[in-house]
């Protein structure tokens, strides 16, 4: 009789995540999936499904790193709203390690090639996004109440500002620019928003 095959989920997922995060759902083939996560393919399929439901996995896996920044940043009720919203990009964008940082956001790259998605995913994707967007208009309604956003700007259009920069500086990081760099363009931007 053959054994069960063991591995530990969370690793696996991680791996799996890593492997669509770094280049895409396309180019993972079900065999790189298999050598990434070092497992086999009935074990794929019996744990994990197809790789569609396979992806959706590692996208809510991912969800959870998503949820851990916002925990420690933008819902982070002892921060200011300022350094709430400075925190959340350092978190995410300045403060990551290279390789993090060059292979950009799993939201993100799945958003430029979901083109090719069911809807399904294609919703889940947008689920993601849309949490990262409301935890920033919530702290910039606070902002405009207290009159710290730029003169005529809203919090609504603030917000799409915002989550522009963050998409933006996530292609940037792919394409290799430093975090210094970027770091530079998340104060300007941050400034230009702020009254």
């Amino acid at each position: 009789m053959a054994r069960p095959v063991e591995f530990v989920y969370e690793d696996v997922l991680t791996n799996a995540m890593e492997q669509f995060w770094r280049e895409g759902f396309q180019a993972s083939s079900v065999q790189k999936l298999l050598d990434v996560t070092g497992i086999n393919r009935g074990t794929l399929y019996n744990s994990f499904g197809d790789k569609d439901a396979f992806f959706k996995s590692c996208l809510e896996h991912y969800s959870k790193q998503v949820d851990g920044e916002l925990a420690a940043s933008l819902n982070n009720e002892q921060l200011s709203t300022w350094a709430a919203i400075s925190k959340y990009f350092d978190l995410t964008v300045v403060g990551t390690s290279n390789k993090r940082r060059s292979m950009g956001c799993l939201i993100v790259n799945s958003f430029c090639e979901s083109i090719n998605y069911d809807k399904e995913i294609q919703k889940l994707l947008k689920n993601y996004y849309s949490v990262i967007r409301k935890a920033l208009l919530k702290r910039l309604k606070d902002a405009e109440k207290a009159g710290e956003l730029a003169n005529g700007l809203s919090a609504e259009l603030a917000a799409d500002v915002l989550m522009n920069l963050l998409s933006g500086l996530r292609v940037h990081s792919r394409e290799g620019k430093a975090g210094k760099q970027l770091a530079e363009i998340i104060t300007f931007t941050l400034k230009s928003v702020r009254s």
